[in-house]
């Protein structure tokens, strides 16, 4: 019994110790279930990012060419304020003249800047000044060296405005991650409510925060929870573009006015109809600043809006308002306007420079036999540069408004122009010469691309293809075996012509259609065609979604390593040179191919925006348009 017993106590004991080993490795695997969905939460809310210094030297290769500044918001700083813009960082004295300039794409990374805000962050143990871009992160600047927070994913980098708290913690609005938070050791999403596409404005802090947004209103964020407000509950319109507290009164910024939420509750609308672009509130008046109605001031105790006098009425496209000492500042897109206490108007405090262009946002360049620059917008006219870019020509009307292609006619120096509203003839003297629309023969009035062909012109349009020659007018499109209506590009080699197109390749020969190539036909990869230009005896070819594809004479479509991918090619954004292949991508910079190498490279630094839009080749210069401004550098230095 005895010898029995010691046995059965040692079978239980066996059992025990296995019941014991399943329980703990039934809670391991708990435990690493548990951790491995915290990693996924903690993954999913937390964004990688790196903190890195960034020398402030200029690029010798890259030269800028004059281009507007445009004032966007203004900070004080150790005794200077800085205005932060589209190009770059600007420093004046208090005398308004200028101290620092810190250019995008030279000093600063090619992201125009955003937002300005002062703050102590809290992996800083000094003020430094936040400054926020558009495509490339944080920068943070003590007055002596630079610092970037560079996220790792590129939706967290896109930011729209900043708040810091007095934590030390900086909130960000972005437009695809919501509102995010930087704490000194993390980037991680502020609250689950918060996660909502493009934030256009922040107020109040970490607790107790208002953020608005491009098409839902604005929420309230409080106690963990998160109230939404838009037109239906009593906003003039779902977009926010401005806000601003005071006390216990929100006030909230949008195209048809300023709605006021009192402790967190919709009260009223001032300023009906008012485009609300800026907002400073105290606790006896609002000053709304506007699109196009200048700054508003209005006594809170009353109903009625109260147009400031003087200067101030007449200003447009207010971005900011914020007091300095016994006055406030209004900053506009084209200068800083001070309104001191008790005064009637407002007063100029800042002008920026003077510029040779006429804007920053360029769509087309070519270069004129007599070695003048012809410089296209996107909703601005025109530029003619004289031949040493010290002065420019503009030109701008019913017709040359929004520019989509320049051609230069390297036998009568004459210069075509398509616009989105007709085909625009320059004789040699860069005088306006003729105008050609859909009554005089087009398809269409928008004409997407012009290219020489077969004694004349072939011109793209939204409609298909119109010839233009001695004979008059004709035109192509879907009936007459076109691949697609829509067509973008056009690339000519001989009596060979390619139309790309919103649905495919075509290919023309002595006029007519020879072939088509899509997606289902051929492997080519994307059928969107946004360019095409002759390479030797092939061409390449750039999509918007596929990068830049190779066609040789067999009809066979190939990859290139690196410049095919998932990235667009802009527009007519191709240009070819005796050695070079260059490429205008949307947000990813410039792609160079080297014909003697066969191989590409990607060039970003330099560059004031990675979206290139426009190029053009002159005296040994590569001109880069963007659509933050325009740079040249000698084509030997490209890609060194």
């Amino acid at each position: 019994m005895k010898r029995t017993s010691v046995v059965w106590c040692s079978a239980a004991g066996v059992a025990g110790l296995l019941l014991a080993a399943l329980g703990g490795l039934f809670f391991w695997r708990t435990s690493q279930a548990l951790h491995s969905a915290n990693e996924e939460v903690r993954a999913e809310r937390e964004i990688a990012f790196e903190v890195r210094p960034l020398a402030m030297s200029g690029n010798p290769d890259f030269e800028g060419i004059s281009a507007p500044e445009v004032f966007f918001q203004a900070a004080q700083f150790q005794g200077a304020l800085y205005i932060a813009g589209p190009a770059g960082l600007l420093a004046y004295d208090h005398e308004g003249a200028l101290l620092h300039q810190y250019a995008v794409g030279r000093e600063l990374p090619g992201s125009p800047l955003v937002a300005i805000a002062t703050s102590v962050l809290a992996d800083s143990s000094e003020p430094e000044l936040i400054l926020a871009t558009a495509e490339d992160g944080l920068l943070a600047f003590n007055g002596r060296t630079l610092r970037q927070i560079l996220p790792q994913d590129a939706e967290a980098r896109s930011i729209t405005a900043i708040l810091p708290v007095p934590s030390g913690h900086l909130l960000m609005a972005t437009k695809k991650r919501g509102v995010l938070v930087y704490d000194g050791k993390t980037i991680q999403l502020l609250h689950a409510t918060l996660k909502v596409p493009y934030v256009t404005a922040l107020a109040g802090n970490e607790s107790d925060l208002w953020v608005g947004t491009l098409d839902r209103g604005v929420i309230h964020f409080h106690a963990g929870a998160a109230d939404s407000f838009s037109e239906a509950q009593g906003l003039p319109d779902s977009q926010v573009l401005s806000l601003a507290i005071a006390g216990d009164s929100t006030y909230v910024g949008t195209p048809l006015g300023v709605a006021i939420f009192d402790r967190g509750r919709f009260s009223r609308t001032l300023a009906p109809g008012v485009l609300a672009t800026a907002l400073f509130a105290t606790r006896q008046e609002l000053y709304v600043g506007s699109e196009d109605q200048g700054v508003m001031t209005i006594p809170l105790e009353g109903r009625h809006p109260n147009p400031s006098a003087g200067p101030g009425s007449q200003l447009s496209e207010i971005r900011q308002i914020f007091p300095a000492g016994d006055a406030v500042f209004a900053v506009a897109r084209t200068g800083v306007y001070r309104r001191n206490a008790h005064a009637l108007g407002w007063q100029p405090a800042l002008q920026p420079g003077a510029a040779v262009l006429s804007d920053r946002n360029i769509s087309a360049l070519a270069a004129g036999a007599d070695g003048r620059l012809w410089v296209g917008y996107f909703d601005h006219g025109l530029d003619v540069l004289s031949s040493d870019h010290a002065r420019a020509t503009h030109v701008e009307d019913e017709h040359v408004f929004c520019v989509n292609r320049i051609l230069s006619d390297s036998k009568n120096g004459a210069i075509d122009v398509a616009t989105a509203n007709g085909l625009v003839r320059f004789d040699s003297q860069g005088g306006e010469q003729q105008v050609l629309t859909r009554a005089d023969g087009l398809i269409t009035d928008h004409v997407t691309d012009v290219a020489p062909y077969l004694g004349g012109l072939a011109l793209a349009t939204p409609a298909g293809l119109t010839f233009l020659d001695a004979t008059g007018a004709r035109s192509m499109y879907a009936f007459h075996g076109l691949v697609n209506n829509h067509v973008y590009a056009l690339g000519v080699s001989g009596d060979q012509l390619i139309a790309g197109t919103l649905g495919g390749l075509s290919v023309l020969d002595k006029g007519g259609i020879k072939e088509n190539f899509t997606t289902a036909t051929s492997n080519l990869k994307h059928n969107w065609i946004t360019a095409v230009v002759p390479v030797g005896s092939e061409w390449m070819v750039g999509t918007y979604g596929a990068g830049v594809v190779g066609l040789d004479g067999s009809g066979r479509f190939h990859s290139f390593e690196k410049a095919s991918g998932p990235f667009d090619v802009n527009p007519n954004a191709m240009l070819v040179t005796p050695s070079h292949v260059f490429a205008g991508t949307l947000g990813k910079g410039l792609y160079v191919y080297d014909r003697q190498s066969a191989r590409w490279s990607v060039v970003e630094a330099g560059l004031p925006s990675s979206n290139v839009t426009a190029l053009a080749a002159s005296n040994g210069y590569i001109y880069i348009g963007t659509d933050n401004g325009l740079v040249r550098i000698p084509e030997q230095r490209v890609g060194l």
